[in-house]
C-alpha cells in the first residue's frame, strides 16, 4: 500500500498537466522511496520506464531499447538502437502526438557508463522541447552525482530542468501511518529506532511489541537492518572504513571536530571533508547554538534515527548478536532507551511547532527553530534551551521537552523562564512538551501567565490523519 507523498505527487501531476515538454530531476538517498513515488505517479499514464544498471554502455543501451520496445510493441523484434542519441530521438518524436513520460531511473549508473549521455540529452532537449510533449524524469540515488553533474551550474543539463524534487525521509506524523496498531508511546519509539525512511519503516510489524521488533530487525544477524549501515556506506562512499569510524566517534560522544579527529586518529581537515559528505547524505547534522554563526561552538550529531540507534546500540553488541543472544543484547539496550528517546522527542516537538506555524496556530512567526546552548555570564554555568525560535527583535519562543514517565512540574517551567532571561526579548512565549502530562501547579502557573503552551505527547498524535 502506497502511503503519503501527496506534495510530491501533486507537484508531478501539475507538471504533467501542462502538456508541454517538462524535465524533472528527482533525487534523494537510497531507500527513501523515490522509485515508489514515480511508480505511483505513472501507474495510469503512458510511460517508458528504464532503470540503469551498474554495467557498461552497451548493456544499458540494450536495456533502454527493450524498455522502448515494451512500450512500442509494433516495433520488429530485435530493433535495438545503435546509440542513445537514436533512442532518445525516437522517444522525443513519439511524444510529439501524445503525452509520454520517460523515466530514467538510477541515472548516474547510465551516465557514468556513457560519458556523452548528458550532452546528448542536452542536444535532444534543445532540439525537440518546443515540439514534443515528453515528460522526462531523471532519478538518482547518488546525491553527490545528481547535485554535481545534473543540477550544478557547470553541468551540461543545467538550465534544462523545469523542476526538481529532493525526496526526504518521512517526518513523524507521516511515519505513523505505517504502524497504526502501535500504542502511542510505541509510535514514537518506532520512529526513534528506524526514522522516516520508507524501506526501514516497512521492516516494522505493528502486530508485535517494540521489544520484539527490535529483536527481529536489529538483533537478528540475518535481518535487513543488521548490516544496513555498513552496506549503505559501501554503496555511497569510496572509503567506508573511515566514514564508519567517524560515525562511531560521533555516536560514542565525540561531538566537536577535535574530539572526532582524536577518536578517529585523522587530522581535523581530513575529518571535516568526510563529515561534509555524511551531512550531504543526511546521516550526520551540523549544529551551532541557535542564532549564532560562529563555527567555534559547532557540534555534530547523527541525524538519521536508524543510524543513530544502530551505532548507539547494535554496533557494540554485534559479537553477542552474531551468536544468537538477542535477549542478552536487548537487556543491554533497554535501560538506555528512555534516555535515547530524549533527542527523538525534541525532534518530534520541533516538527509539531512547524505544523503549528504552517497552520497559522503559532504565536511566534519564526523563520527557523533550533537548540541553544552557552554560558550564563552571571553563574558561569553552561545552560541549554531545547527549542528556540525568533520572530523579530522583540518576539521569541522558548521550549523544553521531557520524555519521562513523570509529569512535568512547575520547576521545569520556572527554569525555562529563568534561562529565557539570558535574551532581551520583550515578548516571550513558552512551550513545554511532555510525554506524560503536567502537574496541577505547572498547569495553574501556565494559565496565570497566559503566554505558555503545555503540549502533551498524546495531543501531537491527533495530527495523524
Amino acid at each position: 500500500m502506497f502511503i503519503g507523498r501527496e506534495r510530491e505527487l501533486t507537484a508531478l501531476q501539475n507538471q504533467y498537466n501542462s502538456s508541454k515538454f517538462e524535465f524533472t530531476v528527482i533525487y534523494g538517498r537510497r531507500r527513501v522511496g523515490k522509485t515508489a513515488i514515480i511508480n505511483e505517479f505513472v501507474k495510469d499514464k503512458d510511460v517508458i520506464y528504464f532503470t540503469g544498471v551498474e554495467s557498461n554502455e552497451k548493456q544499458n543501451l540494450e536495456n533502454f531499447s527493450q524498455s522502448i520496445m515494451s512500450y512500442k510493441s509494433d516495433l520488429p523484434q530485435g530493433s535495438e538502437f545503435t546509440s542513445f542519441q537514436d533512442a532518445l530521438e525516437f522517444v522525443f518524436k513519439l511524444a510529439q502526438e501524445k503525452r509520454i513520460v520517460l523515466v530514467i531511473d538510477e541515472y548516474p549508473y547510465v551516465a557514468k557508463a556513457s560519458k556523452s549521455l548528458a550532452s546528448t540529452l542536452q542536444l535532444m532537449i534543445d532540439k525537440h522541447k518546443d515540439a514534443s510533449k515528453l515528460f522526462l524524469i531523471l532519478c538518482g540515488s547518488s546525491m553527490s552525482y545528481m547535485e554535481d553533474h545534473v543540477l550544478a551550474y557547470k553541468a551540461p543539463l543545467y538550465g534544462r530542468r523545469t523542476a526538481q524534487l529532493k525526496v526526504q525521509p518521512f517526518e513523524f506524523m507521516e511515519a505513523c501511518k505505517h504502524f497504526p496498531k502501535f500504542a502511542a508511546e510505541d509510535k514514537a519509539i518506532a520512529y526513534g529506532i528506524v526514522g522516516g525512511t520508507p524501506q526501514y519503516l516497512l521492516q516494522l510489524d505493528d502486530g508485535l511489541s517494540i521489544k520484539e521488533n527490535i529483536k527481529k530487525i536489529f538483533l537478528n544477524p540475518s535481518s535487513f537492518l543488521f548490516e544496513e549501515p555498513t552496506n549503505l556506506l559501501k554503496q555511497e562512499v569510496r572509503e567506508p572504513a573511515i566514514y564508519n569510524a567517524i560515525i562511531t566517534a560521533i555516536a560514542t560522544g565525540g561531538t566537536k571536530l577535535s574530539e572526532i579527529s582524536s577518536k578517529v586518529g585523522e587530522d581535523t581537515s581530513v575529518c571535516a571533508t568526510y563529515i561534509r559528505n555524511l551531512i550531504s547524505l543526511g546521516i550526520v547534522k551540523k549544529e551551532t547554538p541557535y542564532g549564532e554563526s560562529s563555527g567555534r561552538k559547532t557540534i555534530y550529531s547523527i541525524e538519521d534515527n536508524m543510524f543513530r540507534f544502530w551505532y548507539r546500540f547494535v554496533a557494540e553488541n554485534t559479537s553477542v548478536i552474531s551468536r544468537g543472544a538477542d535477549e542478552l543484547a536487548y537487556k543491554r539496550i533497554e535501560p538506555y532507551l528512555s534516555d535515547y528517546m530524549g533527542a527523538v522527542f525534541e525532534d518530534i516537538s520541533k516538527q509539531h511547532l512547524w505544523n503549528e506555524l504552517l497552520n497559522d496556530n503559532c504565536p511566534v512567526n519564526f523563520t527557523d527553530i533550533g537548540r541553544w546552548w552557552g554560558t550564563n555570564k552571571k553563574t558561569r554555568q553552561q545552560e541549554e534551551i531545547d527549542i528556540m525560535g525568533v520572530q523579530d527583535k522583540t518576539t521569541a519562543l522558548f521550549g523544553e521537552c521531557k520524555w519521562t514517565n513523570e509529569k512535568v512540574d512547575l520547576a521545569v517551567l520556572e527554569k525555562l523562564i529563568e534561562r529565557s532571561e539570558l535574551f532581551n526579548y520583550k515578548n516571550k512565549h513558552f512551550y513545554l512538551f511532555a510525554k506524560s502530562g503536567f502537574t496541577k501547579g505547572c498547569i495553574r502557573k501556565a494559565e496565570e501567565m497566559g503566554n505558555v503552551r503545555l503540549v502533551e505527547y498524546s495531543e501531537m498524535l491527533k495530527e495523524v490523519k
